[in-house]
């Protein structure tokens, strides 16, 4: 790693641009062969070269997470975007969305009586012109309504003009160990529920959108009309250790230097340059350490500081040496575009071009 990486000052995020197609063609082949729409969840990469490629390989339409991201997508000529989110809709954000529905369809999250009354308020003519979509808490337990009030919410809706496009839900409480079938087993239930409390209300033709990236191979055909897998374009140690992507299949990595070693004490150590400042902070309880060094799968990442990581090589295994590079798959895939202004793109082991990272910062 030493060798065409060494004019690259670190720490730098690199992206690998053939495991990165591979892991998009497998998730849309195993998706389509299942008859459901691919809506990848963009705001894992922020970058429209990257969500060209999902569309090139049968995505339809985009998921985002914010008016932001969806202002900068549309910029870049997507027409199809979901702001999966409930948004509180306030004057200025209505002129916002009313300028990307000039050259997009867009739809939005909702789920309360009350958001919809600000959405109808603010958006006023201009209601007719975006979609909303209900959201529905399968198990997640962060935003939703229960299946069975989905109709009453839909009908408000319908009384104050704005369009209702469907139901959609987030099983987020896929990302522990063994709960994907569980969770996926929760999202179709409850997207049913939803779908039969919307029928009763009058809808015909409902779109059912779901998906996390650890469920979305547990969701049966029939069961959702999209799903909206945002993870998998890269990986990331979270779904290594969950067992959903192998190490070799990881696209995204930062490559990092070590700057100080040492086998004194109990530990043996060295210390990279690339912090949670890059590589971002979580850690969730299942997981063994701050992050996973790719040539190096026995070692752990014990501690991060800004500009430190600090990371514990076993007995057996030859610490690296001081300036040598390694590369760092993050916990959290997601945090990490959104911390720098680019990424470098490697092709077949060589640096190739770089791609900025278009819709950094862009978080509401």
């Amino acid at each position: 790693m030493n060798d065409l990486m060494d004019d690259l000052d670190t720490p730098v995020v690199l992206v690998d641009h053939g495991r990165m197609l591979s892991n998009i063609a497998r998730m849309h082949e195993q998706l389509c062969a299942r008859g459901v729409v691919v809506r990848p969840h963009v705001k894992t990469h922020k970058i429209p070269q990257i969500a060209r490629l999902q569309r090139d390989a049968g995505a339809r339409g985009i998921t985002v997470a914010t008016i932001g991201e969806a202002e900068v997508f549309a910029d870049h000529g997507f027409d199809d975007i979901f702001i999966a989110y409930p948004l509180w809709i306030t004057a200025r954000a209505a002129v916002r969305l009313r300028a990307i529905s000039a050259r997009a369809k867009v739809m939005f999250g909702v789920d309360s009586a009350e958001g919809i009354a600000a959405a109808a308020a603010h958006l006023a003519s201009a209601a007719r012109d975006v979609s909303v979509m209900i959201e529905v808490d399968s198990g997640h337990h962060r935003s939703g309504v229960r299946p069975a009030d989905v109709g009453s919410i839909a009908s408000a809706a319908r009384s104050r003009g704005l369009d209702v496009a469907g139901v959609f839900t987030f099983p987020g409480h896929s990302y522990a160990p063994g709960h994907a079938e569980e969770a996926a087993r929760q999202e179709r239930e409850a997207l049913a529920e939803a779908a039969r409390s919307l029928a009763d209300a009058g809808w015909v033709d409902v779109w059912i959108s779901g998906g996390s990236t650890p469920s979305v191979l547990a969701t049966p055909a029939g069961a959702v009309s999209e799903l909206r897998p945002g993870v998998y374009v890269f990986g990331d140690a979270q779904q290594v250790e969950l067992g959903h992507h192998a190490l070799d299949e990881v696209a995204l990595t930062v490559l990092s230097t070590v700057v100080s070693r040492s086998e004194d004490g109990d530990q043996r150590r060295v210390i990279l340059d690339a912090g949670s400042k890059i590589l971002g902070s979580d850690r969730p309880a299942y997981v063994s350490g701050f992050g996973r060094i790719l040539e190096h799968p026995a070692a752990r990442i014990a501690a991060l500081s800004e500009h430190h990581a600090t990371v514990v090589f076993p007995d057996d295994v030859a610490l690296p040496e001081l300036g040598s590079r390694l590369r760092v798959i993050p916990n959290h895939v997601c945090l990490v575009p959104n911390l720098v202004d680019e990424v470098v793109v490697v092709r077949d082991g060589a640096v190739g071009e770089r791609w900025p990272v278009a819709a950094r910062g862009r978080n509401g």
